[in-house]
């Protein structure tokens, strides 16, 4: 199946983002989120929270709630998510604006585990520019930390995958850019993720150093 988005190879470096915990900050909503949908099937928030964080939410649902219909239970965790965006109150990391206004149109993309139409959302709450390449959860059938989001993305933008750095904060996420054999810069985590090229514990440490690699 040919992807329609896709460009004709060309030259020039780009830069693929991470969006939750990279460019917006949203532990706090992603927490309350989880404590929601726990208390929805009586489960622990905290306990629920922590699985949740190493694994997609269908294998959330597996180790949490076996007994339980994981579409059901996934309708449910999304309708939450689509109320949080709605209602929930969403900030952009220091940095991130003049980052990503300071990038050429069409050298840059978002490459997420979410879906494009929250991230969008959460993009007008915070003010933040949206891009012309979206790779979302919709556009893969597999996700981090499988280099295939981060390959698609490459495609898209017209580029090798050597032309690409990297901006992630979390291991699957690092891992997906490794595999995809690209640049990988970590942010946002006082200690680096195993696996990054370079490690900076803010991502406004990281702008001046990523509108280079993009110049």
């Amino acid at each position: 199946m040919i992807d329609e988005h896709v460009r004709e190879p060309g030259t020039g470096k780009r830069v693929l983002f991470d969006v939750d915990g990279t460019l917006i900050d949203a532990v706090e909503n992603q927490r309350r989120v989880w404590a929601a949908w726990a208390a929805r099937y009586g489960r622990d928030p905290e306990e629920t929270y922590r699985v949740a964080l190493r694994t997609r939410p269908i294998e959330t649902f597996a180790e949490v709630v076996p007994d339980q219909d994981p579409q059901e239970c996934l309708a449910a965790f999304h309708a939450l998510e689509d109320e949080d965006v709605r209602s929930g109150v969403y900030s952009a990391f220091d940095g991130a604006r003049e980052l990503l206004t300071g990038l050429a149109p069409g050298t840059w993309a978002l490459v997420t585990s979410n879906y494009e139409h929250r991230v969008r959302g959460r993009f007008a709450r915070t003010g933040l520019p949206m891009p012309g390449v979206v790779v979302d959860a919709a556009a893969v059938a597999e996700g981090k930390p499988s280099p295939v989001p981060y390959l698609l993305a490459a495609q898209r933008l017209g580029v090798e995958p050597a032309d690409c750095l990297v901006i992630e904060d979390a291991p699957s996420g690092v891992t997906a850019g490794v595999r995809a054999g690209m640049t990988v810069w970590g942010v946002n985590a006082a200690v680096a993720v195993a696996g990054v090229h370079r490690h900076f514990e803010t991502l406004s440490a990281a702008v001046p150093e990523i509108l280079a690699f993009a110049a």
